[in-house]
């Protein structure tokens, strides 16, 4: 899909903390790598609710497979224009592959974290998390999924204040 493997600035970093730059989701970890461990916590929830017989290590092989799916969807042309129309990531041109690796890596943490504990703790976790973006980057998951949905100029106002 022409993604880069890294950072075209030639190198990786473990983490990079600036969100509107070039290099947002270009390296191993960024704050969006926090909406992933959502993701896990979601599809451990869902797997738990739809597929109660299923045996755990199925339901981690599923989960990788959406999460996979996902870095491949929000990867294409079209997610990538969205984006960049409906929100304010205006420099974002999609991950590179060592930043969607590090995403599949986020969204297994957040699955195991929800398998293991109970579900009231993967409950706070989401709303710490989603808290937290928003009011360190004004963004969050459930931000990020009505801004592609169905954009609201208030919204990418205050975020791009």
């Amino acid at each position: 899909m022409g993604r880069e493997l890294y950072c075209q600035c030639g190198y990786i970093k473990l983490w990079h903390g600036v969100v509107i730059s070039s290099e947002n989701s270009q390296h191993l970890f960024d704050w969006y790598t926090f909406t992933h461990i959502l993701h896990g916590l979601g599809f451990f929830a869902l797997l738990s609710l739809f597929g109660k017989k299923l045996p755990f290590h199925t339901k981690l092989l599923i989960a990788i497979f959406l999460e996979s799916s996902w870095e491949v969807f929000e990867n294409t042309e079209y997610v990538i224009n969205r984006y960049r129309e409906a929100t304010i990531a205006l420099d974002y041109y999609g991950d590179s592959v060592v930043n969607s690796l590090g995403d599949v890596f986020a969204m297994i943490v957040g699955f195991l974290f929800a398998q293991r504990y109970k579900i009231w703790l993967s409950l706070l976790l989401f709303l710490l998390i989603e808290i937290a973006l928003i009011m360190i980057i004004k963004d969050s998951l459930l931000l990020n999924i009505i801004m592609l949905i169905y954009p609201i100029d208030a919204i990418k106002l205050w975020q791009a204040s």
